[in-house]
């Protein structure tokens, strides 16, 4: 018989260890609080927490020694004050005018100047100067711009063409226009800019198609380019309209709300109450109230842009 062969049964394989699930996604958004961390805290200290006391302000009547809670009067006061309403109806024409003429010329002036050449970088940079440029300072040229007298760089145009010296900022009739005009020119930038981010996404074999099958550039621009840009008009809207509701420094540079309360908006009659008057309680309403209305703008733009989308 031949030499007896033993067999050895391998060893069993080592259990494998139930490992703990790694802790790095927790770890990294600790790492993204942590420096998120200081600048949350400076939007507390300096807005969430002003606005909470204002909310709370506005229902009171603010002394210089203590405060009574007043409920609604402040809220009431606002809807039924002829100033105030006034102030409201400013904000609104002014907003409306400002959004549509910024939007239209920011339109115009994207189609004029898209497209890949060289120069066309100076003509964008030059046409964006406007809205670089600090609030105050393009409001106290086109202060001096609009001076009434022969003298005015407006009216000196103006009288190239055979028309007559326009008050402007000194008359009720057409201060609230002319600080609408000077709105949509600083406006009109932005949005051209935006403009010309949104005609790159569109495809340029459509308009191959349309030019070959005939279409005129106007129905090009209606069928197709209008339609590629409606998100960008939907942001540019909302943008552009709570831009002209919180309207301040250029009404405050050019007239301060006059001749006798033309050009009032709420901004300005809000800053005068509160810092000039001492009528804090009011005048925190009309924040809270400016705050709503921007609130309910944006709520809207963002249901109606859904339902056209869907």
């Amino acid at each position: 018989m031949g030499p007896s062969v033993t067999l050895t049964q391998a060893p069993p394989a080592p259990a494998t260890s139930r490992r703990r699930p790694r802790r790095a996604p927790r770890r990294g958004t600790l790492v993204a609080w942590a420096f998120l961390a200081p600048a949350l805290l400076l939007f507390l200290y300096f807005k969430f927490i002003p606005m909470a006391t204002g909310l709370v302000m506005s229902f009171q009547e603010i002394r210089y020694l203590d405060s009574t809670w007043v409920g609604l009067d402040n809220y009431r006061t606002i809807l039924t004050d002829e100033a105030f309403t006034a102030a409201i109806r400013h904000s609104v024409v002014l907003a409306l005018g400002t959004t549509a003429g910024s939007l239209v010329l920011g339109l115009v002036l994207a189609l004029l100047i898209e497209g890949p050449a060289r120069y066309l970088w100076f003509v964008r940079t030059a046409a964006f100067l406007p809205v670089v440029t600090t609030m105050a300072v393009v409001a106290e040229v086109w202060r001096i711009m609009y001076h009434p007298g022969d003298t005015g760089m407006v009216n000196s145009i103006l009288g190239w063409f055979g028309a007559d010296p326009q008050p402007f900022l000194a008359s009720e009739h057409s201060s609230l226009l002319s600080i609408m005009g000077m709105s949509v020119w600083r406006g009109t930038p932005y949005d051209m800019m935006i403009f010309l981010a949104g005609l790159v996404g569109v495809d340029r074999t459509l308009y191959e198609a349309a030019a070959v099958d005939g279409a005129t550039t106007w129905k090009r621009l209606r069928h197709i380019t209008l339609p590629a840009l409606r998100p960008v008009f939907w942001i540019l809207f909302t943008l552009a309209a709570i831009r002209g509701l919180r309207v301040f420094v250029e009404v405050y540079v050019l007239t301060n709300g006059g001749p006798n309360g033309s050009s009032e908006v709420l901004m300005t009659l809000v800053y005068k109450l509160g810092f000039q008057k001492g009528e804090l309680g009011v005048a925190s309403a009309g924040g809270i109230l400016l705050f709503l209305a921007t609130l309910l703008l944006t709520v809207l733009v963002q249901v109606m842009r859904r339902r056209q989308a869907a």
